[in-house]
C-alpha cells in the first residue's frame, strides 16, 4: 500500500519490501538480527511543502546485529529506487538496542550454565522449568568478565510456584548471570551468598483475592453524535487542532506536526530517553541504571490497549508495525489510543451584583496515549490537547517494583524498604526526557526564563508585598543547563520575536514542570556519565537532524559518549535559532507497602501553555451546555 505522506505510519509491505532488499544486498549473510526499522524523515522543508497527491521519496533504516564483533550495523534503504544507499558499522562502544533474539538467548545461556545450576541447588532448587530470568543490560557497571566492545547483559532470577504464578514473590537473592552474547556464553556467575527464598505469593489476578469488591456501579462514557475528531490516515484534527501521530520502535508516540488553528507550535515530540537508577547497596540492584527506552526499544514493546479497560469512550486506535529480530513484522492493534475526555469547567464567573447570569462553559480534551512493558515495569504515555492551546505530557508507571528478599544482614532500612515481611524493594528513580522540536508560529524562535521575585522593603515598598517578574534571555547552550524551582515560580517561555500580539509582545508558550527531581547520583557515576540528561531539568539546542536522544543514539554497552552533554560542548548559539527544548522531570520512589503486589498508578510530567499566543481567551466564544432549572 503506498503511504499517503512523507510522515506516514510504516505499513507491512513497506517493512517487507526493505527486508528483502536488505536480504539481496547482502546474499552471503544469513546471520543478521534486525532491532528495529525506522522511518528516515524527510527535511522540514520537503515536509512543510508537500501538497497531496505529490510524488515523495521514501528512505528508511534497518538497524542490526550480525556476526562482526561491534556495535552492529545501519542500513539505510531507498523504497522508491529498491536498493541500499548506505551501510554504517557501529563501534563497539555505542551499540544497536537489544532484540527479543538476544534476550531469548540470554535467558537459555543461563539456565544451561553450570555455575548457575550449582547455585539454584544451593538454594534447594532443581526445577529449571519454575525459574524466570530477567536479562538486563550489561553496561554502565561491566563485569571484569565480559571483554571490552562485546555485547553483554546479566541475569537475575525468581522461582515461581506454578507456571502462571507472579515469580516476582519469590526473588533468588544472591545469584547474578553475566552473559556476553558476542561470544554466547555466561562468562560468569556471582554468589552473594544464600538468603531464605520468600514463602508467600504475590498473585495479583482477580481469581486469587479473598474478596473481591462489588463491582461500582457502571460510568457510562457516550458520544451520540460520534467522536469530535476526525483520523485520516494519521493525522488527527480536534478543535482546530492538527498533528499527525506515529509509533516509533525506539522513542514509542511521536507527534508531528502540532499545530492550532492553522499555527504552528510543535514540529516534533517524543519520549527521547529514559533511565532508571538504583540506590541501593544490594548486590543484586546496586548496578542498575536501565535505559529502558534506548536498550529495549520502547516502541517494540507497546501493548495492544483493551477498550473499557485501557481506554474509554468513542476510541480510535492507530496500529504499529514492528520490525522482528528475523525480519518479520509484528503488527501491534491498538497500539495509539485517541479519545476525547471530559475535564470539568473551562471557565466560569457568577456576578456578585447579580445582574448579569452565571456563565459557565465545560472542558474537554484529547488524549493521545501509549502503554509499554519493559520487564517488571508498565509505562503509560499520555498526551492531552486542551481547548484552551494547552498541551500536557504525562506520564503514568505503574507494574510491579524492584524486589529483593529480606536479609537484615545486607539490607538497610533507608534505602531498602520493607513491602512485606520478607521482601524489600530499593530507593530509585524514573527520569525521562523529552524532545520538544519548535516551530512556534513558523520561523526562529527563542528561550527565555522567568521568575517572581520578591521586593526588598523600601518607601517605595513599606509593606514589603511587592513582587517582580523578571526574565532572563538564554542565549546559548550552556545558559540553558538549567533547574526547576517551584519557590521562584520558574517557568520557561518559548517566543517567536517576529510574530507579535496585540500588547506588543512576541507571541509564547511556557514550559511549567512539576514538582521533579534531577539525578541524584554522583555526576561521575555511571548513570551520571551515560544519562547526563538527567542532570539538569532543562537543556536546549539548535535543531540538528542527527541530534535525536538524550543520552546517545546507540546506549547499550556505550561509556556516556553523544548524549547532551556532549552534545551541547561546543556551547552553540541558541538566541533565535530553530529551537529544539529538552525537558528531564521524573519520580524519585521510595518503595511503600501499598506498591505491592502491583504499583498503582504515580504520575508525572509538565504542561505547555500559550502566554500571549492568544490576544485573549480563545474559549470565550464556547457555546454554553447548562441551562438554568426553570427553562
Amino acid at each position: 500500500m503506498k503511504a499517503e505522506h512523507p510522515l506516514s505510519i510504516l505499513s507491512v509491505d513497506e517493512i517487507n519490501k526493505a527486508v528483502e532488499i536488505y536480504r539481496s544486498h547482502n546474499k552471503s549473510d544469513d546471520n543478521s538480527l534486525f532491532t528495529n526499522i525506522t522511518l528516515v524523515e524527510p527535511s522540514k522543508e520537503t515536509v512543510r511543502d508537500y501538497k497531496e497527491g505529490e510524488e515523495f521519496d521514501r528512505l528508511v533504516k534497518i538497524v542490526g546485529v550480525d556476526l562482526n564483533p561491534d556495535g552492529g550495523f545501519i542500513t539505510t534503504i531507498d523504497l522508491k529506487k529498491e536498493k541500499v544507499i548506505g551501510i554504517e558499522r557501529l563501534t563497539n562502544d555505542a551499540q544497536a538496542t537489544y532484540n527479543l533474539a538476544e534476550i531469548g538467548l540470554a535467558i537459555s545461556l543461563t539456565k544451561e550454565n553450570k555455575d548457575y545450576q550449582d547455585a539454584l541447588q544451593k538454594r534447594g532448587i532443581t526445577n529449571l522449568e519454575l525459574v524466570q530470568i530477567d536479562p538486563w543490560p550489561g553496561g554502565g557497571v561491566v563485569h571484569e568478565s565480559i571483554k571490552s566492545g562485546h555485547r553483554a547483559m546479566k541475569t537475575i532470577s525468581f522461582l515461581k510456584e506454578n507456571e502462571t504464578d507472579n515469580a516476582y514473590a519469590k526473588p533468588i537473592q544472591g545469584v547474578i548471570s553475566h552473559v556476553d552474547l558476542t561470544i554466547k556464553e555466561v562468562t560468569r556467575v556471582e554468589d552473594f551468598g544464600v538468603s531464605p527464598i520468600p514463602k508467600a505469593h504475590a498473585r495479583y489476578d482477580a481469581d486469587s483475592q479473598s474478596g473481591l469488591r462489588e463491582q461500582p456501579k457502571p460510568v457510562e462514557i457516550t458520544q451520540p453524535e460520534g467522536a469530535g475528531f476526525e483520523v485520516k490516515d494519521n493525522q488527527i484534527s480536534w478543535e482546530g487542532w492538527q498533528l499527525r501521530v506515529s509509533t516509533h520502535q525506539v522513542e514509542g508516540p511521536v507527534l508531528h506536526q502540532v499545530s492550532l488553528n492553522e499555527r504552528p507550535i510543535l514540529y516534533r515530540a517524543s519520549l527521547s530517553d529514559m533511565v532508571v537508577p538504583y540506590g541501593s547497596a544490594d548486590p543484586m540492584h546496586s548496578w542498575k541504571a536501565v535505559h529502558d527506552g534506548t536498550e529495549y526499544g520502547l516502541g517494540s514493546l507497546t501493548n495492544s490497549l483493551t477498550l473499557g479497560c485501557d481506554c474509554l469512550g468513542e476510541i480510535h486506535y492507530l496500529d504499529a508495525n514492528m520490525l522482528m529480530f528475523d525480519g518479520s513484522v509484528n503488527l501491534i492493534k491498538n497500539a495509539i489510543c485517541i479519545h476525547e475526555e471530559d475535564f470539568g469547567i473551562q471557565w466560569k464567573h457568577t456576578d456578585f451584583n447579580g445582574f448579569i447570569p452565571t456563565e459557565v462553559r465545560r472542558s474537554r480534551r484529547l488524549v493521545v496515549s501509549s502503554i509499554s512493558t519493559i520487564g517488571n515495569y508498565d509505562y503509560g504515555i499520555f498526551w492531552y490537547l486542551y481547548l484552551d492551546g494547552t498541551i500536557q505530557v504525562e506520564m503514568k508507571l505503574t507494574g510491579i517494583v524492584g524486589i529483593s528478599a529480606f536479609d537484615e544482614k545486607i539490607h538497610n532500612p533507608e534505602q531498602d524498604f520493607k513491602i512485606t515481611e520478607e521482601l524489600v524493594s530499593p530507593l530509585h528513580q524514573h527520569l525521562f526526557c523529552i524532545r520538544l522540536d519548535w516551530d512556534l508560529d513558523g520561523g526562529r524562535n527563542e528561550l527565555h526564563e522567568s521568575e517572581v521575585v520578591a521586593l526588598p522593603v523600601s518607601k517605595d515598598n513599606p509593606n514589603g508585598m511587592q513582587l517582580k517578574n523578571v526574565t532572563t534571555h538564554l542565549r546559548k547552550e550552556n545558559d540553558a543547563k538549567r533547574d526547576i524551582s517551584p519557590s521562584s515560580s520558574r517557568v520557561w517561555k518559548i517566543t517567536n520575536p517576529e510574530k507579535i500580539n496585540r500588547v506588543g509582545l512576541p507571541v509564547g508558550y511556557k514550559l511549567l514542570p512539576g514538582n521533579t527531581p534531577s539525578l541524584l547520583a554522583h555526576p561521575d557515576s555511571p548513570p551520571g556519565i551515560r544519562a547526563s540528561f538527567a542532570k539538569h531539568n532543562l537543556w536546549a539546542t539548535p535543531f540538528n537532524e542527527n541530534e535525536q536522544y538524550a543520552g546517545g543514539a546507540y546506549p547499550v554497552m556505550h561509556s556516556g559518549q553523544g548524549g547532551l552533554e556532549d552534545i551541547t560542548s561546543n556551547d552553540r548559539d541558541i538566541s533565535n535559532c530553530d529551537l529544539v527544548i529538552w525537558h528531564t522531570f521524573g519520580v524519585t520512589h521510595v518503595p511503600r507497602p501499598e506498591d505491592w503486589p502491583v504499583m498503582p498508578v504515580e504520575y508525572c510530567g509538565f504542561h505547555l501553555i500559550p502566554v500571549g499566543f492568544f490576544d485573549k481567551n480563545p474559549t470565550i466564544n464556547l457555546p454554553p451546555v447548562c441551562k438554568n432549572k426553570d427553562d
